[in-house]
This record gives structure tokens, sequence and C-alpha cells, in this order.
């Protein structure tokens, strides 16, 4: 886990209903992040990232377009230090 950095991210925009949570699922994977995404009951997508640093800005570039039906208005993120707790990268249910 040298080197890994963690990142918290509020998506805002059109953002539910529009395949970002799974869309995003498979962009983490393909970049080999670990952690979750998931709808919050305001209409923004909440999500946590840990992997190496060029990864993670390539995964925060992507959820600022997002998937081709979603329109994003801001991201808010929150980096930290990873923790190693998650070994994949899933959708959870809405918060």
């Amino acid at each position: 886990m040298s080197g890994s950095r963690r990142v918290a991210l509020r998506i805002q925009g059109k953002v539910q209903g529009v395949f970002f949570r799974e869309s995003a699922r498979v962009e983490a994977t393909r970049l080999g992040l670990s952690g979750w995404v998931r709808n919050r009951s305001e209409g923004s997508v909440e999500a946590v990232a840990e992997g190496e640093p060029e990864m993670l800005e390539e995964f925060i570039r992507w959820c600022h377009r997002g998937p081709e039906q979603a329109r994003v208005d801001g991201v808010q993120r929150t980096d930290g230090e990873a923790t190693g707790e998650y070994r994949h990268f899933i959708v959870e249910r809405t918060s």
C-alpha cells in the first residue's frame, strides 16, 4: 500500500438515473482502485476511492465528465491517507 492515497468525492448535477455508479465502478476497477460509490438521497453521488495517486487523478477527471448521459455540475474532493479497508470497488446502496 506504499504510495496509496484516498479521496472522497461528492459529484453533483444530473448524476442519478444515468448509470453513473456502475460506470464509476467499471472505471475505478479498470484503474486498479478500491472503494465504493453510492447515490445520496439529495441527488448527488458520493464515492471513496483508494489507490495510486496517478490513477486517483485519472478517476477524478472521469468523475468530472461521468458517463455520456450525465451532466456533472461540480465535484467536491477531500484527500486523505489510504486505510486499505477496501478490497474491490463496489456500488453501495443509497445513503
